[in-house]
């Protein structure tokens, strides 16, 4: 297990346990006590843990916050979303019209798109535009409808009709699952709704997903292979998948995971 895999799971034991001691994390990951001690430095030093004699406890700021899922999630495997992100902003030249879903990969592509100039974003995640709104040259569609609390995305006819309006360079989305009988899916089904409308409204379609998305299944299949150009995600991504998803014609970018 390479260090970023490692140190993610520790956050999960985290936010499960909302404490860790050393001496367990070096039995479960069969490292020694001082590489476990290096990891809870960098997570202290990110501001989730305070360190404690014999382990670290999750940190108070964090602790007590009423974080909804949707954050919990951009926590896990944040650098390698982060990276992925990172790439997908790239894609976007200044003023040009995006569509962003909401999610944890897509906020974390939004905090990339700060030195873009006169950009209008189309979003029905209520994260991304706030973190969208931090440059003051950037135009900000927030599409109506009903807002699931869990992701903090607005989901529903009203978003779906007001999507048709659109002809957007770039429509960026997340998934639940890919799988090579199913595509892309989702958990709910009106997201899934809403992310058909964003494939419509997009001239190209770039999909991102960190590798715990893959050989999982949503509930619903929103997009087959087919209805997608690009495929961004990391070097932990199991790369026989990603060679067959590339034989089916979407172009599957790689970014690296320091």
């Amino acid at each position: 297990m390479i260090v970023i895999q490692r140190r993610n799971k520790i956050k999960e034991r985290l936010f499960e346990q909302r404490s860790v001691k050393v001496s367990d994390l070096v039995k479960e990951f069969n490292v020694s006590e001082e590489t476990i001690r290096r990891d809870l430095n960098q997570l202290e030093s990110e501001g989730l843990v305070v360190k404690n004699y014999g382990g670290a406890i999750l940190s108070e700021e964090v602790d007590s916050l009423p974080i909804p899922p949707v954050q919990q999630r951009t926590l896990h495997f944040f650098d390698e979303k982060d990276a992925i992100g990172r790439k997908a902003a790239e894609l976007v030249g200044e003023k040009q019209i995006i569509i962003l879903d909401s999610g944890s990969t897509t906020w974390c592509m939004a905090r990339h798109l700060k030195q873009k100039d006169s950009l209008m974003v189309v979003t029905n995640g209520m994260n991304v535009a706030e973190e969208c709104s931090q440059n003051e040259e950037t135009s900000i569609i927030v599409l109506g409808g009903k807002l699931i609390k869990k992701s903090m995305s607005l989901v529903g006819p009203q978003a779906e009709m007001e999507l048709r309006k659109y002809n957007a360079h770039y429509s960026f989305l997340g998934a639940s699952g890919i799988s090579l009988r199913k595509g892309f899916t989702s958990s709910d089904i009106y997201e899934a709704e809403i992310k058909r409308a964003m494939i419509a409204a997009g001239q190209k379609v770039v999909l991102l997903a960190d590798h715990s998305k893959f050989m999982k299944q949503g509930l619903v299949a929103f997009s087959s292979f087919a209805d997608v150009d690009m495929l961004i995600t990391s070097d932990l991504a199991d790369p026989d998948m990603l060679k067959q998803i590339e034989d089916t014609g979407v172009e599957v970018v790689v970014c690296p995971v320091k």
